[in-house]
């Protein structure tokens, strides 16, 4: 069965889809969560929100082709909802087993990311880090495609500049 025919049975009402569903989107929830969160255990309480929302929610999804990226902005607002609770530096030292043999360069592009406005950094997170389609994320941030790919090309030049200017 296609996830797209499994989303269409989960919006119906279906509760083993909706587990199936949730169950083969877990890993890539808690990706996007613990790139926000930059902890287990707070990516993880994202995470327990987000399965409440979802089936709180489910029967309001109009297409099922969008299940994935509406699970997506679930999790963002999630966790940035928690990140205002919070008022902390995301940063922490602990770092989960599977995610400790990452390169020092990642942790370096994190320091940069961390210096781009919270908006740019989902940008980069949805389009690099998840592999959204620029049509994808329009549809989580409820935008244009084309405003999309300006701010994508916005953003990456400011990168661009954060970056060289950390050469020099």
């Amino acid at each position: 069965m296609s996830e797209i025919e499994l989303a269409r049975q989960a919006i119906g009402g279906n509760e083993e889809a909706q587990l199936k569903l949730l169950t083969l989107y877990e890993q890539q929830m808690y990706r996007v969560a613990y790139s926000y969160m930059r902890n287990e255990h707070d990516a993880r309480d994202a995470l327990q929100e987000m399965y409440y929302l979802a089936f709180k929610n489910m029967h309001t999804v109009r297409s099922p082709e969008y299940f994935k990226t509406w699970l997506v902005r679930i999790v963002i607002n999630t966790c940035n909802q928690q990140i205002r609770k919070q008022k902390r530096v995301l940063l922490t030292d602990t770092m989960p087993e599977h995610l400790a043999s990452f390169d020092d360069e990642l942790f370096e592009m994190n320091d940069v990311l961390l210096q781009l406005p919270i908006e740019q950094q989902e940008l980069i997170h949805l389009k690099y880090f998840q592999d959204l389609k620029n049509s994808e994320i329009a549809a989580v941030q409820n935008i244009p495609e084309g405003t999309v790919k300006s701010r994508l090309h916005n953003t990456l030049k400011k990168l661009r500049t954060i970056i060289e200017g950390g050469r020099g």
